[in-house]
């Protein structure tokens, strides 16, 4: 598999790792105030921007993103200052604890060892703020990553112009496939997070077929929202909210949003797709150089 990795700058290592969904082109605004004090290692994480999915034997885990991450960037010198936003930080922290030697210093963004509260573990979101964040999900992936960078500017004087600038970059790398979404699932298992359904809209929801395939593949139901249009439905609930016709983001769902009966996976299918996924962990590996020949 293949890391994407851009290098920019000059000066002490920062590693910087973005969050889940997202890409390293969204630090962009932020490199004419860094490089001429720090050598940049800007990272796609795995199955992210232009970075490969991961293609290790399952289970994933955040030991094997630590260890794709790092084999990208070897030649790095240490002690490595790593920035880490979300899953990035996440990330970030799982390498401190494997390689203490290797990095000297975290900065960490919407970050905690958790992302749902544990009896050892109090500091994170509550079972019921995860389920409402699932409500946001309904809504559509795209406008739940727009809702998300929106929340990351709150309060900030230059909010305007950072969320426009977060926005016109968020999708500039593409959107992560079925195997990443797969092993994003992984991860967020590892963490804490048992999803149990997932939800869609827009123009691939049209689909039967699919929706069975990416059920199948990821063991889960899928429900489609009754209104297939996604991002503008989505745009027109986030405006009832800013005019108060909606308290927040959970009553603007409840209200206007309704979902049709959930497409099952198929148990034949899933056990086919299962076989499919460890054998492609497998030989992916062993086959991925044969492209460079």
């Amino acid at each position: 598999m293949s890391v994407h990795v851009e290098s920019v700058g000059r000066g002490r290592p920062l590693v910087m790792l973005h969050g889940w969904g997202m890409h390293s082109g969204l630090w962009f605004p932020l490199l004419p105030r860094l490089i001429e004090r720090y050598r940049l290692q800007l990272v796609d994480l795995p199955g992210h921007g232009y970075s490969d999915a991961l293609v290790t034997p399952p289970p994933l885990s955040l030991r094997r993103v630590v260890e794709a991450v790092e084999l990208a960037i070897a030649e790095t010198p240490a002690p490595l200052m790593i920035l880490g936003w979300s899953l990035g930080g996440q990330v970030a922290l799982e390498w401190a604890r494997l390689r203490p030697e290797r990095v000297g210093a975290l900065v960490l963004m919407s970050t905690t060892p958790s992302f749902v509260q544990r009896p050892d573990w109090p500091h994170a979101m509550a079972a019921t703020t995860l389920r409402q964040f699932g409500d946001e999900l309904r809504v559509g992936y795209r406008q739940t990553l727009q809702r998300f960078v929106t929340l990351q500017v709150q309060g900030s004087e230059h909010a305007r112009d950072a969320l426009a600038s977060l926005r016109s970059q968020l999708f500039a790398r593409g959107e992560p496939s079925p195997q990443a979404l797969r092993d994003s699932l992984e991860l967020l298992r590892e963490l804490g997070v048992d999803p149990r359904a997932g939800h869609v809209s827009g123009g691939g929801a049209r689909s039967e077929l699919w929706l069975r395939i990416i059920a199948s593949v990821l063991g889960l139901p899928i429900r489609r929202t009754v209104a297939d249009e996604g991002s503008a439905y989505g745009a027109a609930l986030l405006g009832g909210v800013a005019a108060g016709v909606f308290g927040d983001v959970h009553e603007a769902v409840a209200t206007c949003v309704r979902l049709l009966e959930p497409v099952e996976p198929d148990p034949q299918w899933s056990a086919a797709y299962e076989r499919g996924y460890h054998r492609f962990r497998f030989l992916y590996p062993a086959l991925r150089p044969l492209e460079d020949v």
